[in-house]
């Protein structure tokens, strides 16, 4: 049995020039937690060209969602994004990671902090109605340059505040948290310096970093994740992984691709 499964592209949404998102069909036997990722990609010159790619949808969800950068050297974005409705993409049979919420010790309030594409798995997992079970506050927050990188995010929050059954599931408890670093907007600067100077807390009228009952979820570029993992780890919280679970995990399965 071939270690990729053959699915079929059912929508293609370009954010920006270096941005687009896409759902395929899913095999019913693909079974994943929502925050892992697996290997997707495409055939090129009869080999498969794989790179690792969060789920951005929820394990619920019929249909597989991802949300991608385009990098025009890139060996497979530079084909990816030229995808249409119909064509055929790669995924792998097997989904991993460590964005699970079993690799945390149980709190109160979830942080899932990202930058860029990196906030896939979390669009994943603030689709989890047990997030919302286990954690009293769910605070989503994204760091981009530029205002328009923020629209993918924008669009996944609102759909969630407006469904039928999540609305009113989330409007207490999750936070959305956008902010940009290039550009005028109502929320400035990088995450790593608005933890570190609590603005990031102030802002959104809450309580500041707190061992006892925050858990943290990383995923992003490799300067905020190095910079945050010192940040943490020198105020005492310990990093989880499958065999021990912590205060805090970090996705470092992906790289510009």
């Amino acid at each position: 049995m071939s270690a990729f499964q053959k699915e079929t592209v059912l929508s293609v949404r370009h954010w920006t020039d270096c941005l687009f998102s896409f759902t395929a069909t899913r095999d019913p036997g693909f079974r994943f937690q929502n925050g892992q990722f697996a290997m997707i990609g495409l055939e090129v010159e009869g080999k498969p060209l794989m790179r690792a790619y969060s789920m951005a949808s929820a394990n619920h969800e019929e249909a597989l969602e991802f949300f991608s950068i385009k990098v025009q050297d890139g060996p497979l974005t530079s084909r990816l994004q030229t995808i249409r409705e119909g064509d055929i993409i790669l995924v792998g049979r097997k989904a991993t990671g460590t964005l699970i919420t079993g690799n945390l010790i149980p709190g109160k309030r979830l942080l899932l902090l990202s930058t860029g594409t990196g906030l896939a798995p979390f669009a994943s997992l603030i689709k989890d109605p047990d997030v919302y079970e286990n954690y009293e506050t769910i605070v989503l927050a994204h760091g981009c340059r530029q205002v328009s990188e923020l629209a993918y995010g924008e669009h996944v929050v609102d759909g969630l505040r407006n469904h039928e059954l999540f609305g009113p599931l989330i409007r207490d408890k999750l936070i959305y948290y956008p902010t940009v670093t290039r550009e005028p907007f109502r929320n400035r600067g990088r995450i790593t310096d608005l933890i570190a100077s609590n603005q990031l807390f102030d802002d959104i009228g809450q309580s500041s970093l707190d061992i006892e009952t925050d858990r943290i979820m990383l995923c992003g570029s490799p300067a905020m994740l190095e910079e945050l993992h010192a940040m943490f780890r020198a105020r005492g919280f310990i990093e989880g992984n499958h065999s021990q679970p912590g205060h805090f995990v970090i996705e470092k399965a992906f790289v510009e691709r």
